[in-house]
């Protein structure tokens, strides 16, 4: 077997920072060819984007990819809602998680793999201001010992 490339287009970093990270999916994305063109470019932001299922289909809402600029009447809404592409039983647990126990569906990552683009969606759990207090603290602590280490090796 061949070692597919992966290329990281755009990630959702405010996710990790919101969320509790319990499970991620790879699904495809149906796009239109300039959006194709717009996200080799990298333009594209999937800060505060979130999936919904409807009908036991799986979209994307709020993912913004810019208008190819020599796309002229072919581009299409940059925040138009997306398709994504799961097998049934995936979204179906999916729903499954997010009607019963309080999930939301979150894009994680957008990335090439091969010539088709994927998304990382996560099965994602809430974060109270506490627990994000704590992740930063941890953060903040982390940072500190490794700038001390830092300073004692290279005296």
């Amino acid at each position: 077997m061949a070692k597919e490339n992966t290329k990281t287009i755009a990630q959702n970093k405010k996710a990790y920072h919101d969320y509790f990270v319990i499970e991620t999916i790879e699904a495809g994305i149906e796009l239109c060819g300039t959006e194709v063109k717009s996200i080799r470019a990298g333009r594209t932001n999937l800060k505060d984007s979130w999936c919904s299922i409807v009908d036991g289909e799986i979209f994307v809402n709020a993912m913004h990819i810019s208008p190819y600029e020599q796309g002229n009447i072919f581009n299409k809404d940059p925040m138009r809602v997306r398709k994504l592409l799961m097998h049934k039983r995936e979204i179906m647990r999916l729903f499954g998680h997010v009607k019963q126990d309080g999930y939301s569906i979150i894009p994680l990552s957008l990335y090439f793999k091969g010539s088709k683009v994927k998304v990382a969606v996560g099965l994602c759990k809430g974060k109270k201001l506490y627990d994000k207090r704590a992740d930063m603290a941890e953060k903040s602590a982390k940072r500190d010992i490794e700038r001390t280490m830092k300073e004692r090796f290279n005296r």
